[in-house]
């Protein structure tokens, strides 16, 4: 069974920065495209950023460009999300995804592979 946990959430002053990770499990993850999306309160889920299976290629949302940096660990089944100069529309639960394509991560397709319950980042101002 696939299992995606993602930790490294919380509260952080505007500026400020955190990095999240994501765990994987019950899945060959060398194999899989990983990546990041987001839902703040009241709004429609968001892709943030993803990295394909060999890590040689990134993608992020314009909203991100810049600040947040996606990473993978193949070694150690986990992706990191860092994040610098967080501002308070940054506010959501990021979740983590695993899908073969990474554009399937992109467009958010109703049919990614796995994805994690997600974790609170609060940017306060």
């Amino acid at each position: 069974q696939v299992q995606l946990v993602e930790s490294g959430g919380g509260l952080v002053q505007a500026g400020g920065s955190l990095r999240l990770s994501c765990a994987a499990s019950g899945l060959t993850f060398s194999g899989y495209a990983m990546g990041w999306l987001r839902q703040a309160p009241g709004k429609e889920r968001e892709f943030v950023a993803a990295i394909s299976s060999s890590g040689g290629t990134t993608k992020y949302a314009d909203s991100v460009k810049g600040r947040f940096t996606i990473s993978r660990d193949n070694a150690k089944s986990t992706v990191y999300l860092q994040m610098n100069s967080l501002k308070p529309e940054d506010t959501a639960v990021y979740s983590c995804a695993a899908d073969r394509f990474i554009d399937s991560i992109v467009v958010i397709s109703t049919s990614l592979d796995a994805w994690g319950q997600g974790t609170l980042v609060t940017v306060s101002s």
